[in-house]
Order: C-alpha cells, then sequence, then structure tokens
C-alpha cells in the first residue's frame, strides 16, 4: 500500500509540474525553457508569504497571479516576435529563465529558504501511516487536471485555442483574434508552473536554481505527451512508477534520472510518444 501511494503522489507532483509547459507547448508550438524559473518564482511567492506572516495557503492564488502577470509581459515582449523561429524562442526562454534566477539571488540571497508545510502530519490510510501533504498534492494534481480539461473543453478559450491547434491561419480567417489566445495561454502556463513551485516547497528545497532540476523532467514529459494531456497524465503515471521503484529497490541516484533516459527510449521506438502508443 505504501509503495503504491508513493507511485500516486510522484505521479501527482510530475503532473503539476509538467501540465504549465503542456499549455504552452500545445497551442504555441514552442518549449519555454523559462519553466523552471517560474517554478522558483511561485516558491519565492510562498517565501514572501511566509516573511509576510500570512497563511501559507495565500502563496497558491498569489503564485498563481504573479506568474500569470510576468508571463504576459515575457509573452508579449520577448516572444510574441519570434513565433516563427521557434530555435529562436526557444533561446529566448532559456535567457530569460537564467535572468530570472539572477534577478531572485539579488533579491533573496543564495541561501536556502524554508516556508511551512501546507498541511501537517500523517494520515492513517487503510492501516498506513502517510504524508498528509503528499496526499493534498494527489487531491491538487486532480483538480488542476480537471479544471485544465475543462477549460480546455467547455470554454471559448478553449474552443480557440484547439482551433488554433488545428489550424492557426484557419482559425485567423474566422475571426479568432490568435493574438490573445496564444496571450492567456502564456499566462495560463506560467501562473500553472508558478502555482507547482508552491506545492514543491516542501518537498525541495528553495532557492534560486530549484526549478532547473525539475524542468527536464518536466520537459521530458511533455515531449512523451506530445500535447495531450491524457498522455500526459499517462506518461507522469508510468514514469512515476518506474522512478519510484528503481528508487526503492535499485538506486536513488538511478531513480533521479529514470524520467530522462525512458522518455528517450519511448520517443526512440515512437517518436508519437504515448499520444499514439
Amino acid at each position: 500500500m505504501l509503495l503504491i501511494l508513493d507511485v500516486l503522489t510522484t505521479a501527482a507532483v510530475l503532473f503539476v509540474v509538467a501540465i504549465g509547459l503542456l499549455a504552452i507547448f500545445g497551442v504555441l508550438k514552442i518549449i519555454n525553457f523559462a519553466h523552471g524559473a517560474w517554478i522558483t518564482v511561485g516558491a519565492y511567492c510562498a517565501v514572501v508569504t511566509t516573511h509576510l506572516g500570512l497563511n501559507p495557503w495565500v502563496a497558491l492564488p498569489l503564485a498563481f497571479v504573479v506568474g500569470g502577470a510576468l508571463g504576459a509581459l515575457s509573452e508579449l515582449f520577448i516572444i510574441r516576435p519570434l513565433y516563427r523561429r521557434p530555435l529562436d524562442a526557444i533561446l529566448a526562454t532559456w535567457g530569460l529563465g537564467i535572468v530570472i534566477g539572477q534577478l531572485i539571488t539579488l533579491g533573496f540571497g543564495r541561501d536556502v529558504q524554508l516556508t511551512p508545510n501546507l498541511v501537517s502530519g500523517t494520515v492513517n490510510l487503510l492501516g498506513v501511516d502517510y504524508s498528509a501533504y503528499r496526499l493534498v498534492a494527489l487531491a491538487a494534481a486532480i483538480v488542476v487536471g480537471v479544471a485544465f480539461a475543462a477549460t480546455i473543453e467547455g470554454t471559448r478559450l478553449g474552443l480557440s485555442a484547439r482551433a488554433v491547434i488545428m489550424n492557426e491561419t484557419l482559425a485567423r480567417g474566422l475571426g479568432i483574434d490568435t493574438a490573445r489566445v496564444r496571450l492567456l495561454t502564456f499566462m495560463i502556463g506560467a501562473g500553472l508552473a508558478a502555482l507547482s513551485g508552491v506545492l514543491l516547497t516542501p518537498l525541495s528545497s528553495v532557492d534560486p536554481n530549484m526549478g532547473v532540476g525539475w524542468l527536464i523532467g518536466a520537459f521530458m514529459l511533455v515531449m512523451v505527451a506530445n500535447g495531450s494531456l491524457p498522455a500526459l497524465a499517462l506518461a507522469c503515471l508510468a514514469f512515476g512508477a518506474a522512478q519510484v521503484l528503481i528508487s526503492t529497490f535499485v538506486s536513488p541516484i538511478l531513480g533521479s534520472i529514470a524520467i530522462a533516459v525512458l522518455a528517450a527510449l519511448v520517443l526512440r521506438i515512437n517518436p508519437k510518444g504515448f499520444s499514439r502508443a
């Protein structure tokens, strides 16, 4: 039972970390290498909330708003001129991530920051005492996934985004403001990344480079998902299980690279990843 819970909660954490990157890649067709920086921004929103003496839960909406606002500025002034130059856009987001990391270092220093746990203690589940916070992370992943799916399937923005994904030229001809769709999508993606940063603070040390370690795993998961939300959930579950099993029974060091290695193998066998498996 303990192993099953570890697999589910690890998959949930991976899903929350990667979904913001998936949102941007699915519509904008660029890999946002500033994703790790947005995660870090969210984590430092939790730090600021703590310093101000506010309820730790306030950090969640704060991070989403701050991430979305910074994402809007980035899309307008950095990413928008580069949509037809995807390689330049990737390099620009990589540079943006470095700049954000340096600004955070200037503002908060390089020391590891501590934040209070959103939920402390354990819960007895089927005879097993398990971390209450990891169960909260599992619930958060479900809520975020359902909300994202509902946005894509049941809102005007989602309909417009799907039209842009299928044929942007035709969507523009039908009167859809594709520039607005791109802006809102980037804002949502950055906001979700920052939100995940808050959720990661009890599980990872908070420092100016914390997001970099999560970026690679998120990138590989999104590549395997190939823009599909269900495929992302499946990839997180499969690779999360592999990470937990390898870390538990073989080596934590090998477990830490399991996602990158397995994702590379999947893409070598099937370039479409899990979306066409």
